[in-house]
């Protein structure tokens, strides 16, 4: 009995997890193994599986299919085909796991061990701890470490001082590790000096070779180190070391001041974090761009706060190697008694169905109001700390269900009552998208992602990339490198969503230029210059003995050089730009720079494919392409750093005049150079006419306030100024991208305030790989719909891309920049701020001007009890009706509906809670989608439509089988329900009716089925990634492709036949466009849809499309 006890008290501790299906026995089998289970499902997998079960996707057990198969439960199920009878494969298995519902309770850590570490060393001290239960395993380590370290080794005075490097253990001279000196000694008449030998403080270091070469490690290049040169039968010769050019590594941020909100007489914290190749030995805090009178180190303390002490503050590192900015931190000081969230909250209109007009409001529209996110006190104590340990945002404290009459029914909905301050919503930041050509995109397959200098991600097949922004980023450096050798290394600033959520970011690579031999002996010339008919750009002359391998010895023989360069003259080219164009200061402050050419070398040993470096290079610029005359003098030479993003100088170019051969005499920049390691090159000037553009983006062309997308990444082009600052459509200086917050986005570009027109740009926005459209400016600019009024508009030149040529596509503006001046009132409200003014422009109101951008408006509407705006993570609302259940996994599906009829049909999905008890009968949102007609079939469509999937609602306490109704508008009738998916829901009870043939109704399937039951599930850290490949795979009927052309006839779940009859009543897109008659003009609806359709296919190639458009020559405009 005893013994029946403990089996039966284990067996109700664990339970099964639901089926998963990962592979299909194509191939060498059927693999379901955990670690690609738990690849794909996350945390759905305890660590250790009691057991493993097994079916086929027929519900056939395992055991019973007469097949050989092999199950361990942690490590998962195969079958291998090849273990079967002639002619038979595996079949297509599921699997389950066995898991313990609970854990077990840890007892207490036991103390620290002693620090086994010596002087001056570092060691690890341990503690354990025992599981106190039974029968239920205990999450977490049984042992853990910490590091320690050893005793302070006795100390020996050196009265030796180091400018750079460190005091050798005889504590005679300066060691600098990372450093390598390399050197050569000639005879009289330039003979190779074979044996000499090189000393220092009368020491041997090392003696020269055959060459009369030398290669020293760990010397400083200080200027403070002589060297003595002897060789048998010449005097001795004292040599000092010069101070090196060797690149340092600059002062970097890496840690910034976080915000703050503290009440009056508490304590706040400010800290900040910089390293370089030598520490800061100064830090300055700032107060309001005021220097706080106090220096201090790296922390700030702010003691018994006063209203007065409220504001921004930021650091300012010092150092040998110069000077670097935070970025700035907000500290708010409210009373002891003041509400740090208004409890009131902010209006916040959403859309409801086409038959729910309201009379009070005369729209569509009902206010549920919001609370914002904004940072608020919580229950903090006054200690001093850096970073908070937890983050308070303001939000919702109290909701009430309404109920919004519409036609025939009531349609209830959550309006938020009050804001208080709570814990804020736990996200991720995510950025993904494709790698690919600037060319012709070709995907970079398979190539590494390094930050940091650390490899953290892959690309995939298709180019594909993923990369979780690791938290307290604010500067986001991706470098991929192409492990084929067919792509330059590109380094990339990637804007990211702050708040959490998924950015799509499309990277351009430049293709490697083909190689050229070149023989190391030889003066060797390479011209820079790309586009035809035009005289090369830049020139990069080699002369003869330059090259040396990395490991300092003198290179003799054939070189392959590959050169590639970026021409601005070509503005297809400006997405493949690296970084964001940035240097830091003198000052501290990130600056911009407008590139004149970036050229990427790789030379290698034509032998061996030994890489090489080069020393002594010159770079010669051709004044000509230079097009302001103020540039000549400013021009500089530069080199990205991949770690940081940011641009380094190398140098300054002198004019020269140069003849050339057989060709008239020309003036250049030069500029000397050694190329040491493989970096970007960069032919840059400072620019410091510097303004914001401020621009939104809208889901429809309503363009109301509450219908603004956060998320879309906002591009601008500075183009180049030709002679006498009129713009050049055809060259560019300079590429920025931005991400939109809830108050859209301000862009930097270069303005000016004397000439109008000595600036102009091109902006865009993309929204995961979809171009949102310009407000048009053709037949008739409408100041009103574009957002920014007469005169200043007309001067700002606004003109989208199709204003000339309808045949161009939309996505894409131009205007001139120009800066507003202080004294015409008009241009005092944006759209463009002067640069100081940047906080002015990302606090505008929504009345001030601004630019604006919408999504092609797809057929389809959406409505959510619980309100929660899929762009902002942290609007996501605790409560049992909310669609997703979990602001940190977000779970999208969707059912594929076959239509039978001459018409486009509506279909509704309705949702409502199934089993839970806290939800049953109510309803968590409704889902309306229009299907897309078949391309050849003119009598056929289909349609994917959202449904809330099953599962743990907020509180992860139980399953809801959410209750869906599938309903197409109209007269129709359900003809047909997939066998596999009508299977499922008999044996997976309860079972829903479905007496009416007009609908069809089901209590969703708690399981990921996949396209063989017309049912596609996809779980993301990103709502909107996550319906993205849902909608992909229901596109595509399969469960692991992607389409963005209905497939009509593929993975179908359900078949309606519907009458010719039309529906007299107006449907959602009917009303939608109603309301939107008197700002949308152009195409006909049916062509519209078929485009929108089909936009998402060809979304991959937009951008190089329309940056192509752009070259196009413009007509002269009077």
């Amino acid at each position: 009995r005893q013994k029946k006890n403990i089996f039966l008290k284990t067996y109700y501790s664990y339970e099964w997890t639901t089926w998963f299906n990962v592979d299909h026995p194509g191939g060498h089998g059927d693999y379901e193994q955990l670690d690609a289970i738990r690849f794909y499902y996350r945390a759905r997998v305890c660590e250790t599986p009691r057991a493993i079960e097994a079916r086929t996707t027929e519900w056939v057990p395992a055991r019973e299919t007469g097949e050989k198969v092999h199950a361990d439960p942690t490590v998962g199920f195969w079958c291998l085909n090849e273990e079967q009878g002639p002619e038979r494969n595996c079949s297509n298995y599921a699997v389950r796991f066995l898991c313990p519902k609970g854990l077990g309770t840890w007892g207490l850590w036991s103390d620290w061990s002693p620090c086994p570490a010596l002087c001056g060393q570092v060691g690890v001290q341990i503690r354990s701890r025992s599981c106190q239960s039974h029968f239920m395993p205990c999450s977490g380590p049984k042992v853990e470490g910490k590091a320690c370290n050893g005793p302070d080794c006795p100390k020996i005075e050196c009265p030796l001082q180091c400018v750079m490097g460190r005091v050798n253990a005889e504590c005679d001279t300066c060691m600098c590790e990372e450093h390598i000196l390399l050197g050569s000694v000639r005879r009289a008449g330039g003979l190779t000096a074979e044996g000499a030998a090189i000393l220092r403080y009368g020491k041997l270091l090392t003696l020269t070779d055959h060459n009369g070469h030398f290669r020293i490690p760990g010397i400083c290049p200080d200027g403070n180190t002589t060297l003595t040169i002897s060789l048998q039968g010449h005097a001795s010769h004292n040599v000092a070391v010069p101070s090196s050019t060797e690149r340092t590594s600059k002062l970097r941020v890496l840690s910034h001041p976080d915000s703050k909100a503290r009440r009056e007489g508490q304590t706040a914290a400010f800290c900040c974090k910089v390293a370089g190749t030598s520490q800061p030995d100064e830090y300055q805090w700032f107060h309001n761009n005021s220097l706080l009178e106090k220096r201090s180190d790296s922390t700030l303390v702010l003691k018994d706060l006063h209203p007065e002490q409220a504001g921004e503050y930021y650091c300012r590192a010092r150092g040998p190697s110069g000077a670097i900015k935070t970025k700035t931190a907000t500290l708010r000081v409210l009373g002891k008694d003041e509400h740090s969230c208004n409890p009131k909250p902010e209006s916040h209109l959403i859309h409801l169905p086409h038959d729910c007009y309201q009379n009070s409001t005369n729209s569509f529209y009902h206010d549920v109001g919001r609370c914002p996110s904004s940072t608020c006190t919580g229950q903090l104590d006054n200690a001093i700390r850096c970073k908070d340990k937890v983050a308070y945002c303001c939000g919702v404290r109290k909701m009430e269900k309404r109920q919004i009459t519409c036609q025939g029914y009531q349609l209830p909905t959550m309006v938020v009552t009050e804001c208080g301050c709570q814990k804020c919503v736990d996200t991720k930041a995510i950025v993904y998208g494709r790698a690919i050509a600037a060319d012709n995109d070709e995907p970079m397959r398979f190539g590494h992602i390094f930050m940091n200098g650390v490899r953290i991600s892959r690309t995939g097949y298709k180019g594909t990339f993923s990369v979780q922004v690791p938290p307290d980023t604010e500067r986001l450096v991706l470098t991929f490198v192409d492990n084929m050798q067919k792509f330059v290394n590109t380094t990339k600033v990637l804007p990211f969503n702050t708040k959490g959520g998924a950015v799509y970011h499309e990277i351009k690579l430049l293709r490697k230029k083909v190689p050229v031999t070149i023989s190391s002996t030889e003066t060797n010339t390479l011209e820079l210059g790309e586009v035809e008919g035009q005289e090369p750009m830049v020139q990069i002359q080699i002369p003869p003995h330059s090259f040396y391998k990395e490991n300092g010895e003198v290179f003799t023989g054939n070189v392959s050089a590959s050169v590639t360069f970026l021409d601005p003259r070509d503005v297809s080219t400006a997405t493949a730009a690296q970084s964001d164009l940035n240097f830091v200061g003198d000052e501290g402050d990130t600056l911009p720079l407008r590139t004149y050419g970036m050229f990427s070398v790789d030379f290698r040993s034509e032998e061996n494919n030994e890489p090489l470096n080069a020393g002594e290079v010159k770079v010669f610029l051709d004044s000509a392409q230079v097009k302001m005359s103020e540039h000549l003098s400013t021009m500089k030479l530069w080199s990205l750093n991949p770690d940081t993003g940011l641009w380094e100088e190398e140098g300054s170019l002198q004019m020269e005049r140069k003849g050339r051969s057989k060709r008239e005499e020309r003036t250049f920049l030069i500029g000397n150079m050694e190329i040491r390691e493989r970096r970007l090159f960069n032919l840059d000037v400072p620019e410091n006419r510097r303004c914001y553009v401020k621009v939104r983006a809208f889901r429809s062309e309503r363009f109301m306030p509450s219908e603004q997308v956060e998320g879309v990444v906002v591009s601008l082009i500075n183009m180049e100024p030709t002679a006498g600052y009129s713009s050049n459509p055809r060259a560019w200086g300079r590429f920025d991208s931005v991400i939109t917050g809830p108050n859209g986005a301000c862009l930097p570009a270069f303005c000016d305030e004397q000439r109008a027109d000595a600036y102009s740009a091109y902006v865009m926005a993309n929204l995961g790989g979809e171009e949102l459209e310009a407000v048009p400016s053709a037949p008739k600019l409408n100041p009103g719909l574009i957002g920014v009024l007469q005169p200043y508009l007309s001067k700002l030149n606004y003109r989208r891309s199709d204003h000339e040529d309808t045949r161009v596509k939309k996505t894409a503006f131009s205007i001139n920049v120009a800066k507003p001046s202080p004294n015409t009132a008009e241009e005092g409200n944006g759209p463009v701020y002067a640069f100081e003014n940047l906080k002015e422009c990302e606090e505008a109101r929504f009345s001030a001007a601004h630019f604006r951008f919408s999504r092609v408006e797809g057929d389809r509407y959406d409505y959510n009890t619980v309100p929660f705006n899929e762009d902002d993570k942290t609007s996501w609302t605790e409560d049992y009706l909310s669609w997703w259940p979990k602001p940190m996994e977000y779970r999208a599906c969707y059912i594929k509906v076959k239509i039978n009829s001459p018409h486009e049909i509506n279909v509704r999905s309705h949702n409502m809670g199934g089993t839970h008890p806290k939800t049953v009968g109510q309803l968590y949102g409704l889902r309306d989608t229009r299907s897309i007609r078949d391309m050849d079939q003119a009598t056929l469509s289909a349609v994917c439509v959202e449904f809330k999937c099953s599962g743990m609602l907020y509180d992860q306490n139980r399953d809801d089988r959410t209750l869906v109704k599938v309903i197409p508008q109209g007269s129709c009738k359900r003809e047909h329900v997939n066998p596999m998916l009508q299977e499922y829901l008999v044996n997976h009870l309860p079972l829903a009716v479905n007496n009416d043939t007009s609908e069809f109704t089901m209590l969703a399937p708690l399981d990921p089925l996949g396209h063989n039951y017309g049912i596609y599930t996809v779980t993301d850290q990103d709502p909107r990634t996550a319906k993205e490949i849902a909608l992909g795979r229901c596109f595509d009927g399969t469960s692991d492709g992607t389409s963005r052309v209905m497939k009509s006839n593929e993975g179908i779940a359900l078949m309606f036949t519907c009458g010719d009859r039309e529906v007299t009543q107006q449907n959602v897109f009917q009303s939608l466009q109603s309301a939107q008659s008197q700002v949308v003009t152009g195409e006909g609806r049916q062509n519209r849809r078929r485009q929108r359709a089909n936009r998402r296919g060809s979304s991959r190639r937009r951008s190089t499309e329309t940056l192509q458009d752009l070259q196009k020559p413009q007509a002269k405009k009077h």
